[in-house]
């Protein structure tokens, strides 16, 4: 009669094995090549020599250039010919350009879109900057929704919408080159660019931006960016009738998206953090 190990006796062996996998690489070239890479991206534009990776890693040169050899095959790293010095290649950087994409946010962000809309009872739109203009991804709305004229893929001028002001803010945007984004959204001169600066600036410090029936009579905003590496690659905002739109409200709405939205962003989103109150600094 074959032997038969009792189910407690196989659970056992599951749960070495499982240990084992927490402790250890199944693979271990790929573990060095992982490795390489993390450390090559933390060592940053000036990257790191064969030596001064080796040693980084506690492996022998041998094995750390076996490891680079097939990075470099792939572009996921790239030597400078005078130095030596080996940095990330444009394989590595353009994983996360791809997996953030214009196409990619949607399908990522849009639980934490339905879950917002949840949260406050309002239309929820999700946008990125495209040139000078803004371009809606993706949009939830309540059953009660105010009707605003809204698609997804329809393009506002970024200086006039809460999305885009959230954008610019958090983008290195200075007051010349928010200049240049009022000039190509109105020839006639229209806009009142120190209004925008001022949103923009407020926009930069506290977190949020908003508009205040710039694109529709009736209708305000307020919006968040969505930061990477501390910059901003999209925005989510909250569309209301400029009558529920109160200064409370508004602060309220953006508590609601401080707790709603970061646990449901992708690795690699954060909002900015909220602003320290003054009477709380030092």
């Amino acid at each position: 009669m074959p032997h038969r190990r009792s189910v407690a006796a196989v659970e056992h062996v599951d749960d070495q094995e499982s240990t084992m996998a927490q402790t250890s690489s199944p693979v271990e070239s790929v573990d060095r090549a992982l490795l390489a890479l993390q450390t090559l991206a933390r060592a940053g534009a000036h990257g790191m020599t064969l030596a001064e990776l080796a040693a980084a890693l506690d492996l022998n040169k041998t094995t750390v250039h076996r490891a680079l050899a097939a990075l470099r095959f792939r572009g996921f790293v790239a030597q400078d010919p005078s130095s030596g010095a080996y940095t990330l290649g444009p394989s590595a950087t353009q994983l996360a350009d791809d997996f953030f994409s214009d196409e990619n946010l949607p399908v990522l962000l849009h639980p934490a879109l339905i879950a917002l809309c949840g949260a406050v009872d309002e239309l929820v739109h999700l946008g990125v900057l495209s040139g000078t203009q803004v371009v809606y991804l993706d949009k939830v709305e309540p059953d009660r929704s105010v009707r605003v004229w809204s698609s997804i893929g329809r393009r506002s001028a970024a200086v006039t919408t809460a999305l885009g002001r959230a954008l610019l803010a958090h983008r290195g945007t200075d007051r010349s080159m928010l200049a240049g984004y009022a000039r190509a959204a109105d020839g006639d001169g229209r806009i009142d660019v120190e209004h925008v600066w001022e949103v923009v600036e407020r926009a930069a410090a506290r977190g949020y931006a908003t508009e205040e029936q710039e694109n529709e009579p009736g209708i305000s905003c307020v919006a968040v960016p969505l930061l990477r590496s501390g910059v901003a690659i999209a925005a989510v905002s909250i569309t209301a009738p400029a009558e529920r739109m109160t200064t409370e409200r508004i602060a309220w709405l953006h508590r609601q998206m401080l707790e709603v939205l970061p646990p449901l962003l992708p690795d690699g989103l954060a909002l900015p953090p909220e602003p320290v109150p003054a009477t709380l600094r030092d």
